[in-house]
């Protein structure tokens, strides 16, 4: 199961974590997914997807329009 934003793209991203002594060892940088349905206005059906809290903020604030 891919970790990657339907809507947005977003996908891990690669880092270092930092200890004190600044030791660098490798980790990753998850998005923040969410399974959820959207209606999809083209098909006029609910459709479940994995979307990024981020762009689910974004859909939120556009339906208002």
């Amino acid at each position: 199961m891919s970790k990657v934003c339907q809507i947005t793209g977003a996908k891990p991203s690669v880092g270092n974590n930092r200890s004190h002594a600044l030791n660098a060892t490798k980790r990753r940088f998850e998005p923040n997914l969410l399974k959820k349905k959207v209606f999809d206005p083209k098909t006029g059906k609910m459709k479940t997807m994995k979307i990024s809290a981020s762009a689910l903020r974004t859909l939120t604030k556009k339906k208002g329009k």
